[in-house]
């Protein structure tokens, strides 16, 4: 089991910038780490995600060039640096974990945490 816990989400205005970090315990090596996103009425979407090593990491298109995924495994802490915010981004932002390789396929993660709310004003 991995237990995770998301903090960093609020108001933003459009053009801001916000870290959300997502704390990890349990049993912690070897997870790969994913960010999702929901939107009021939309399905949860992949955003990002980066391998145990750090050494890989893969983006949605939407967010490619404005987000940064990485993680401190000595932390047991991972994060997503959020700039250049737009109103498309307001969503409740999760951290999710899976063992094995990354994936962009939320039904292949199985730990998730409770989602923090991030909200872009225009």
């Amino acid at each position: 089991q991995v237990q995770l816990a998301e903090s960093g989400g609020g108001l933003v205005q459009a053009g801001g910038s916000l870290r959300l970090s997502c704390a990890a315990s349990g049993r912690t090596p070897g997870y790969a780490m994913g960010w999702f996103r929901q939107a009021p009425g939309k399905e949860r979407e992949f955003v990002a995600t980066i391998t145990w090593s750090g050494g890989s990491t893969y983006y949605a298109d939407s967010v490619k060039g404005r987000f940064t995924i990485s993680r401190d495994n000595a932390k047991n802490t991972g994060y997503l640096q959020m700039n250049s915010l737009e109103s498309e981004d307001t969503a409740v932002y999760y951290c999710a974990a899976k063992y094995g390789g990354w994936s962009s396929r939320r039904y292949e993660y199985d730990y998730w945490g409770q989602g923090t709310q991030v909200t872009v004003s225009s």
